[in-house]
């Protein structure tokens, strides 16, 4: 066979394998096997609102105040994620698979929680960050704080507490319900973050907690805060003296 005609015959071989790779395979409808999930991998939800915002103040692992571009302030609660708490008498091991009810095991959840805390504040402290909504939640919480997801360039971090072991799945409707389950999964699994709980006798470093006997108003960060423990606390006889003035309302200087 002369020179020209192999020229053809590669020719006309390349030709029909560029085609064969173009072609869709029978039933596949175009959609390809999503890919494992990632703290840059879930997009914002669709239907969501998305708004620019500077994070000013971290109030724990998973509330934020922030401040939009157009001046608005607003307080965030992170969606579809709880962090242990960073005041000792709010505290319920009952929430955190293996953690148990004791003072140990209270002790483990504080001292996770000014852990959050931390993490939160050297990741957002006065970042520039996309406050977004979902249409499957909840637009405010019972405290009309903003639900809401916190995305730090394509990293959702309210995905990131959960999968880095700072905080358990949120149980509510929301989006991303089922990755942020088998994110909380894997970090069990791992014994990751709040979930390395081991049973000894090694005391934990907290900072000293405030008790119930001596609650004052300084110990919260927010009114909303002071709201809570005062609602959780004998409202009507307010040990604590959080309601000064008999109106149902904690901490009102807080506000």
């Amino acid at each position: 066979m002369g020179e020209r005609k192999w020229a053809l015959l590669v020719l006309v071989i390349i030709s029909l394998l560029s085609g064969c790779a173009g072609d869709t395979a029978p039933g596949g409808g175009g959609t390809a096997t999503p890919a494992a999930t990632g703290e840059s991998s879930l997009p914002p939800p669709d239907g969501g609102t998305t708004r620019t915002a500077t994070v000013t103040r971290v109030v724990d692992g998973d509330t934020m105040e922030v401040t939009f571009t157009n001046g608005e302030q607003d307080t965030i609660r992170l969606l579809g994620v709880d962090t242990p708490e960073t005041i000792a008498s709010n505290e319920n091991p009952t929430e955190y698979a293996g953690i148990p009810d004791t003072i140990r095991g209270r002790d483990w959840l504080l001292n996770w929680g000014e852990r959050a805390k931390s993490f939160a504040e050297d990741e957002l402290a006065e970042q520039q960050v996309q406050i977004v909504t979902d249409p499957e939640a909840d637009q405010r919480g019972s405290f009309g704080r903003l639900l809401a997801y916190i995305y730090v360039g394509e990293t959702n971090f309210n995905y990131k507490l959960i999968s880095q072991g700072y905080a358990r799945r949120y149980d509510s409707s929301f989006s991303f319900r089922g990755a942020f389950g088998q994110a909380e999964q894997e970090a069990r699994a791992a014994n990751r973050g709040v979930w390395s709980f081991e049973q000894t006798n090694q005391p934990i470093a907290t900072k000293q907690p405030a008790t119930p006997a001596d609650v004052s108003c300084s110990d919260f960060n927010t009114q909303q805060e002071a709201q809570a423990f005062f609602e959780a606390h004998t409202p009507s006889e307010d040990p604590h003296r959080l309601d000064g003035d008999g109106d149902g309302q904690a901490c009102e200087s807080l506000a």
